[in-house]
């Protein structure tokens, strides 16, 4: 597991770095030179495009991660399996743009009445997601081939530059109008999926020649017939998050659906370890299942579902107790403050989410992958069926309750089922101690809240410098105090060696 955290706290930096580009990108450039629909239109083009792009691929980037082990040949460059992933989702697209054309009418009627700036550029979508698509397959063949950080690089910083100018383009130098705005969306993605396209080549380790002397029946029947299932599943994965989308610029406008976006993007720092870990971890999960080792399989799932809840719990927090001073910083944060409750409910999804994930990995590597569909079908019946009650009821707040309340029944039955089937489980007592690391921090900050607020805020200064400065006091005080905690507890022993290394803190030195 440590060749893995390391790995994955590489993957991580790269993707605090594009946190970083999209917060800069989001809390002063869009908010502040793009209205609300404006916002909301190209947050729904490129939902739409991940929507479209998801199910074109054919279960293309799970399939590489599954199957690649059968494949696996330096000296033969893996059989040209390369080749196979490039094929499999240009049919898939082909496939896609014929569907999307017989549906064009629907979406239109749809959408136009609340949200006539998408159906104007929804032409759009269909190059956007054919980059996409071509993206996500390099990253998967890169992650299969261990090298994760340049994709990574390329996802989270090259692509929020790209949009970034884009944006700057558009809404501050004026050099282009709206219609290159999405343009520039576009292009963005065509040289992200250029580039990986070429650090692929680099690796030397692909091949485009085909070996059709590799496929035999029963692998060719198992690859045939796990991509069908994947295909439903990809509902589960890049579906079902952007369900809220669309029901909201259906049924409210664009206008609401920026403001959900931007809520949406704060709640979505706290899975940015997912990505890094489980692109990482992937791989070994589906290697030590092929051979059958699920003793290993289980305590790399433990020990993945333990790291990712402790760190979107303590990146959820401290987001949740800065909330106040987040949108008070932000150009135009009173249109945006409606979404507070929305960071929240979203908030709690992220982290069963990514807590939960690794159970959905293990049971989509093993022969059981079969039941995914089972919970594809109930995980969007079910957030369907929230959407359309809650939306109307309870606006923007419904939109998140319906991702929640779908996220937490799908994935303790998930873990059920896992539990069953191959005997895995994903929990330990290390994760009570998260909760309850958790549950001291937030009675800590209602704490600090009665005796820190009272003296900052007759500091002779204005109420926003005094609020940005308790703020930060308290953080950084409560911040130390989690560290401490959670070496005292020793939740994690990686979590302990980072700790001491970053303190240097010398190993006689125990908890």
């Amino acid at each position: 597991m440590g060749i893995v955290i390391k790995q994955s706290i590489r993957g991580t930096l790269v993707n605090y770095l594009g946190v970083a580009i999209g917060f800069v990108t989001t809390f002063f450039i869009v908010t502040a030179y793009l209205t609300q629909e404006e916002v909301g239109l190209t947050r729904v083009l490129i939902d739409a495009a991940i929507l479209f792009s998801s199910f074109a691929q054919l279960g293309t980037s799970s399939s590489i991660i599954r199957f690649f082990p059968f494949f696996k040949d330096e000296k033969a460059k893996h059989h040209g399996f390369f080749f196979w992933t490039l094929i499999v989702p240009f049919f898939g697209f082909l496939v896609f743009l014929l569907v999307a054309k017989c549906l064009q009418g629907t979406i239109i009627q749809t959408f136009s009445k609340n949200s006539e700036l998408f159906v104007t550029y929804y032409r759009f979508v269909f190059p956007l997601s054919l980059f996409m698509l071509y993206q996500g397959v390099f990253e998967a063949n890169a992650n299969v081939l261990m090298r994760i950080v340049v994709p990574k690089f390329v996802r989270e910083v090259g692509v929020r530059i790209g949009l970034l100018i884009s944006y700057l383009l558009y809404g501050y130098w004026n050099i282009i109008d709206l219609n290159g705005l999405v343009i520039g969306v576009c292009i963005t993605y065509f040289l992200a999926a250029l580039v990986d396209f070429f650090y692929l080549l680099t690796l030397g380790r692909i091949s485009f020649k085909p070996d059709f002397k590799i496929f035999t029946k029963p692998l060719l029947k198992n690859i045939l017939f796990y991509t069908l299932f994947l295909l439903l599943n990809a509902i589960t994965v890049n579906v079902m998050p952007l369900l809220n989308t669309f029901f909201l610029s259906a049924g409210m406008g664009l206008s609401f659906t920026g403001i959900y976006a931007i809520a949406n993007y704060i709640a979505t720092v706290v899975e940015i370890p997912n990505r890094s870990l489980n692109a990482i971890v992937q791989p070994e999960i589906s290697e030590t299942i092929k051979n059958n080792d699920f003793q290993h399989t289980e305590k790399l799932c433990k020990s993945v579902s333990l790291h990712l809840m402790l760190s979107s719990a303590l990146i959820f927090f401290f987001i949740w107790i800065n909330l106040d001073a987040l949108f008070l910083l932000l150009p135009n944060g009173e249109q945006y403050e409606a979404g507070k409750s929305v960071v929240t409910i979203l908030g709690l999804a992220k982290i069963i989410g990514s807590t939960l994930f690794v159970s959905s990995s293990a049971l989509n590597y093993s022969k059981y992958y079969y039941w995914s569909f089972v919970f594809t079908v109930m995980l969007t019946s079910m957030a369907i069926a929230l959407n359309v009650l809650l939306i109307p009821r309870m606006g923007m707040d419904g939109a998140a309750l319906s991702q929640l309340i779908s996220y937490l029944v799908f994935y303790l039955c998930l873990i059920v089922v896992v539990k069953i089937k191959i005997n895995i489980g994903i929990f330990s007592t290390a994760h009570l101690k998260v909760l309850a690391l958790m549950a001291g921090l937030v009675l800590l900050n209602y704490l600090c809240i009665t005796i820190f607020q009272p003296v900052f805020y007759k500091l002779p200064c204005s109420h926003t410098a005094a609020i940005f400065t308790e703020t930060i006091v308290r953080s950084a005080f409560i911040l130390t105090v989690s560290i401490i905690v959670c070496y005292k507890m020793s939740i994690s022993e990686e979590v302990n060696r980072l700790i001491r290394k970053a303190f240097r803190i010398h190993p006689t030195v125990n908890h």
